[in-house]
């Protein structure tokens, strides 16, 4: 690893306070005059104010987060490895031609005495990261790098002092950079902390003022080939800084509340804080409230989870008509004496009289764009009602140095540390409005996923395809609950507590909000893996079957599930409950159900995605073929005819993630078209550029003045979809193309109530809807029709019903040959003519969910007329 690096100059811009402070805290209060720089302000590090914590605190971003700890006082980097970092969040180095001065003391130093291969511990300064952002710099930076080698040897990038450091117990290093004619000098001394003598001193001249823009940060690197975490590499104390060069932010701080989310569903508010490791002060206390008539009043308090480190809060009988602040506390007891913390929020005022309820969607979150504040600042331009996030908040290689799989502890603490870096780029959007999240494979440290009902997958077999394409779950069970936990618990209570396999939990429910009824599924949770269920002579790898001469189609009987029993019964129940104000819906999984992409002719995996050449705008990509991938939900494809058959008698949209490539289509069973419409988002950062070129020969019709790849079509599954927009990634000329090339964005979904239309719309992540409007991908917006989410073609239509004495009455059409209720649906107005797809009697129940009245009417027979009527 080299110790200096090219670097630029940045200029960083604040962001809005994150946490609020009751009074005077002791890192906001550490500022005072330096007999060195005089009149400037200073930072001094309080760690021996904290107890032995899991966490540095909420000036600092450590890199990993389990790789550092505060013990006995001290700052110390706990494992033996390449490139842990601790950085200052409040502090930065400005562009100004003035000195500055850091010290900071070493104790123990813990590098091997006859290390030859370049560790080393001390500062890195001016340190910058792929964006103009303090938060990218925290986890991605790289700067000018200086201090102690393991030989003991002072160093400043390159060079390196002649002298070595004696091996006392503690060393205190001091830094001091002054601006010349030439450039810049730093001077650096190392002393014994004890006996304050001078163990060693250098001085490097005409480093370049460039170098010396960007963020500070401690730096402990052991250049052994596996890190150690057995063995600590550095302990820090005492570390100030100060001088005109150093600009300090104490509103950036992040924690020890990082964030927070809720959601309100008839009248019960759940809101989750997502707190940093605290959870060591003795006799802490964190507590909600919400501020009235002028004053903040405390409502709950609450428990940390120790793995999760996330506190619940419910709120029954919410009736509130008006948006209404909250605030998580924290109270801290230092020995300095106690200290209170705030996030603040909103919980809004719902939506129930707004014509039309915007959903903001987002999925498929890689770190490509950290920390993505283009994305935050555009959404929230649209002024959503609701967000929801569809799945892979994050991927593996989130942050750097992949994943660590156990210990638990340290793997809680992996986890927590992509997780809070999500929170941290998209706070903002889910502050002030309700929100959903669901987990995905990516999520809990999985490629893909085929959970079994929460079985344990054969992990002994390692940790690749051979364990995943068993099914199950790789991550042991309390893993896997802490992540659902963190998620997932604000959501309204699941609709079957009952614990699953090895005791993971559900939290498929129903969300009713605004009017707006919306089913989450966990559509990974209870799926089959298909390497288990298809004939061995498939060859199935990671979803893909390796055998070309196998044809999956004619295995549309194979007993597979796909959602399974119980969820499936709960989306039957749904489908049917428009109690509660509820005029539209929707469904919330983690795929959608069927497989919009091509790939090479021939290819049998997708792992070549990735490398897969752009094409420019207007190319059409030829040689392509659909598809079977089986993580999608177009396998198995009789348990998604089953699922959609249902989802359908709701005239529900269906919203998805997961597919890396935007499209809209409209589903068909028995036909084209006859179930509802899919909205696939756009990933927010685009790990595998997915793409749809179909082979379009000339019996192909399009849809009428949209680009040939639309129209009817098969996917690799035989499945019948409808193509009516897909956002391909293509070349834009902008810069990072690893993030503008490939189709990035999120969705807004627009229910208007009214007119019972739902339009999709799918924005680039760079574009400002305001400034653009008409800036969306192409063949977007999308809009249609409530009725046209069961398009299915009747046979006939039952006498035309008149409501009297009800207004927008709920309707259930009940086959009486069957028993079976074709479809329930709110309908709008006086005058409602049902459909029917048999010619059979029917009884149709019509209620008034307000009034809580039904009128129930037996054996209807098709009309033969436009006229005949009947009235209610």
């Amino acid at each position: 690893m080299k110790r200096r690096h090219a670097v630029k100059a940045i200029a960083v811009t604040a962001l809005s306070p994150p946490l609020f402070f009751a009074g005077e805290s002791i890192y906001s209060k550490n500022r005072q005059k330096n007999r060195d720089f005089e009149g400037t302000e200073y930072f001094e590090s309080k760690w021996q104010h904290w107890p032995n914590l899991d966490w540095i605190g909420p000036e600092y971003w450590g890199n990993r987060l389990q790789d550092w700890k505060i013990r006995d006082g001290k700052a110390v980097c706990v494992v033996s490895a390449r490139n842990r970092t601790l950085y200052s969040l409040v502090s930065e180095l400005n562009p100004s031609r003035e000195g500055f001065e850091t010290q900071v003391t070493l104790h123990g130093l813990q590098l091997p005495a006859d290390d030859k291969s370049g560790s080393y511990i001390g500062f890195r300064l001016g340190a910058k990261g792929k964006f103009e952002d303090y938060r990218s710099a925290a986890v991605f930076g790289q700067g000018l790098d200086c201090g102690v080698t393991g030989t003991g040897k002072l160093f400043i990038g390159d060079q390196e002092s002649d002298a070595a450091v004696d091996r006392v117990s503690s060393v205190t290093l001091n830094l001091k950079a002054t601006a010349g004619d030439s450039g810049y000098t730093i001077h650096m001394v190392a002393l014994d902390e004890v006996a304050g003598n001078r163990l060693a001193e250098m001085k490097v001249h005409g480093i370049e003022g460039s170098a010396l823009v960007g963020s500070i940060a401690l730096v402990s690197h052991v250049t052994e080939d596996k890190e150690d975490i057995s063995r600590s590499s550095a302990e820090f104390s005492n570390w100030t800084m100060s001088g005109k060069k150093i600009d300090f932010y104490p509103e950036r701080v992040f924690g020890p509340v990082c964030f927070a989310h809720y959601t309100l569903h008839k009248g019960t508010v759940k809101l989750a804080a997502q707190l940093a490791p605290i959870e060591n002060f003795v006799n802490h206390e964190v507590y909600l409230q919400i501020r009235s008539h002028g004053k903040w009043q405390t409502l709950q308090k609450g428990k940390i989870d120790r793995l999760g480190r996330v506190v619940h809060f419910r709120l029954e009988n919410w009736n509130h008509r008006e948006a209404v602040p909250y605030r998580v506390c924290v109270d801290l007891p230092f020995n300095s004496g106690n200290e209170t913390f705030h996030y603040e929020g909103t919980i809004a005022r719902e939506p129930v009289d707004k014509e039309n309820v915007k959903m903001a969607v987002f999925s498929c979150n890689a770190d490509y764009g950290f920390p993505d504040q283009e994305v935050a600042d555009n959404s929230l331009k649209h002024q959503p009602d609701l967000a929801v996030f569809l799945g892979d908040q994050f991927y593996e290689s989130t942050g750097g140095f992949g994943i660590e799989i156990s210990p638990l502890e340290r793997s809680s603490l992996d986890y927590l540390r992509k997780w809070y870096m999500f929170g941290w780029s998209y706070r903002e959007i889910f502050r002030h409005i309700p929100s959903a999240f669901i987990p995905d494979d990516h999520d809990v440290y999985h490629g893909n996923v085929w959970g079994e009902a929460g079985k344990k997958a054969p992990t002994d077999k390692g940790w690749g395809y051979d364990a995943q394409d068993e099914g199950g779950y790789k991550m042991p069970p309390e893993w896997v609950n802490m992540v659902q936990l963190t998620q997932t618990g604000h959501l309204p209570d699941p609709y079957d507590k009952r614990p699953l396999r090895q005791g993971i939990g559900a939290y498929y429910t129903g969300w009713v909000y605004g009017g707006i009824s919306m089913a989450i599924l966990e559509d990974r949770k209870f799926k089959s893996a298909p390497k288990k269920i298809l004939p061995e002579e498939a060859k199935v790898v990671n979803g893909f079957i390796q055998n070309r001469e196998f044809d999956i189609k004619a295995y549309y009987d194979i007993e597979a599930q796909l959602l399974g029993e119980k969820q499936m019964e709960f989306l039957e129940h749904w489908a049917h409950d428009w109690d509660n104000g509820v005029e539209m819906k929707a469904v919330l999984s983690q795929t959608n159900f069927c497989t919009v992409a091509t790939l090479p002719e021939g290819s049998i995996i997708d792992s070549i995605v990735p490398k897969l050449a752009i094409p420019e705008p207007g190319e059409y990509v030829t040689g392509d073929a659909p598809t079977a991938d089986m993580d999608s939900n177009g396998w198995p494809q009789k348990g998604r005819d089953e699922a959609l058959r249902i989802i359908r008698k709701s005239f529900a949209l269906h919203i998805a993630g997961d597919q890396h490539l935007a499209t809209v289509v409209h589903y068909g069973v028995e036909e084209f078209g006859d179930a509802g419409f899919a909205f696939a988002g756009p990933a927010l950062n685009n790990l595998f550029p997915r793409r749809w070129w179909p082979p379009v020969s000339g019996n192909h019709h399009p849809i009428k003045d949209k680009p040939k790849y639309t129209g009817n079509f098969h996917d690799g599954f035989g499945n019948k979809i409808t193509v009516h927009a897909v956002a391909n990634p293509h070349q834009t000329g902008r810069q990072p193309a690893l993030i503008y090339d490939r189709a990035t964005g999120y969705g807004m979904v627009v229910f208007n109530k009214k007119d019972r239309t739902m339009t999709l719309e799918c924005w680039p992540r760079y574009v400002d809807p305001l400034e653009n409007p008409s800036g969306q991908y192409p063949g977007w917006p999308v809009t249609i029709a409530q009725e046209e989410n069961y398009a299915r073609k009747p046979v006939g239509y039952l006498p035309e019903l008149e409501f009297k004495e009800m207004e927008n009455p709920v309707l259930h059409v009940i086959n009486e040959s069957t028993g079976e209720t074709e479809y329930s649906v709110r309908v709008r107005g006086k005058h409602h003519r049902p459909k029917v797809f048999r010619k059979e009697t029917y009884t149709v129940k019509v209620a008034d969910t307000v009034k809580g009245s039904e009128k129930i009417l037996r054996g209807i027979a098709l009309a033969q007329d436009h006229s005949e009527k009947l009235i209610v």
